[in-house]
């Protein structure tokens, strides 16, 4: 699928209709830095007036296409933040001719106030010239930060001080426990580490990506090989073995970012915890 014919439906829809005074493109589709494939979603916004009208006579969609699969997230519960003030709304979609369009509508009338853009705005359609003129989009917004002495202390030693409940979780023989703590615990902290390192090798001026999407195009092979072992299967025994992997790891790349930044390390409370979840394992 290229992305020419759903940006055609797009901005035919727009041009006709006096009630859309802009279109935006965001998201991956912007971003230079990405490979563009067939999969990438079409992240659109619409600056709209009369936004009400938009949400009780949902028929302009069938411009678009044919929705096979949609979700509208601004009208479930699961997930919704009570204390946010929401003035957009979007509409997730996947249609019959596989090309999936994520679009949000934005009133014009919030948007001196609350519409906000970022490095990744690519402007496709401006009828009022809202938008100063545009700049090449880039990634910078996405740069990973430096981080400060505190927050290199904090996610070590979250790092070093959760990963015992995986231990405990392996030991008791609770895999289901032990991996939900590896994945939903620990594993942020480690990858936060790594994503540092990396950010430090080329001078905090990249970014990992969404979820770690270029992590096998930044980190050095042996490194990514050995990542991957840390993602196991449902057998206590390569659980265990994937523990001290990441543990490994996680001592190389503290002890590589602390001398790199010229932070402290504590290294007493690293050795601290391998010789708790050893003796763990041994007992």
């Amino acid at each position: 699928m290229q992305t020419e014919k759903p940006k055609k439906k797009i901005l035919q829809l727009a041009e006709n209709d006096e009630r859309i005074r802009a279109v935006i493109l965001n998201g991956s589709r912007a971003n230079p830095n990405v490979c563009p494939d067939q999969y990438q979603d079409i992240d659109i916004v619409f600056i709209v007036n009369d936004f009400n009208s938009f949400l009780n006579d949902r028929s302009w969609i069938k411009k678009l296409g044919k929705p096979i699969l949609q979700q509208l997230p601004d009208e479930m519960e699961l997930g919704k933040d009570v204390n946010q003030d929401n003035f957009s709304f979007a509409f997730l979609m996947i249609f019959e001719e596989d090309y999936r369009i994520d679009l949000t509508l934005f009133p014009s009338d919030k948007f001196e106030s609350h519409f906000k853009t970022d490095s990744l705005t690519f402007v496709w359609l401006d009828k009022d010239h809202r938008f100063e003129k545009p700049s090449k989009p880039s990634d910078k917004d996405y740069h990973i930060k430096k981080p400060s002495q505190r927050e290199f202390t904090e996610v070590c030693n979250e790092f070093w001080w959760t990963i015992t409940n995986v231990a405990k979780g392996l030991k008791r023989e609770e895999i289901i426990y032990a991996k939900d703590m590896l994945e939903n615990v620990v594993r942020p902290m480690f990858w936060q580490l790594i994503e540092w390192n990396i950010g430090n090798e080329h001078e905090f001026q990249i970014s990992l990506g969404k979820s770690g999407k270029f992590a096998k195009k930044l980190i050095p092979e042996p490194l990514y090989e050995n990542i991957l072992k840390t993602y196991s299967d449902s057998n206590i025994e390569n659980n265990w073995k994937a523990l001290l992997i990441m543990v490994k790891i996680f001592t190389n790349e503290q002890n590589k970012l602390g001398k790199a930044l010229k932070f402290q390390i504590n290294t007493t409370e690293a050795e601290n915890s391998r010789k708790y979840i050893q003796k763990m394992r041994e007992e």
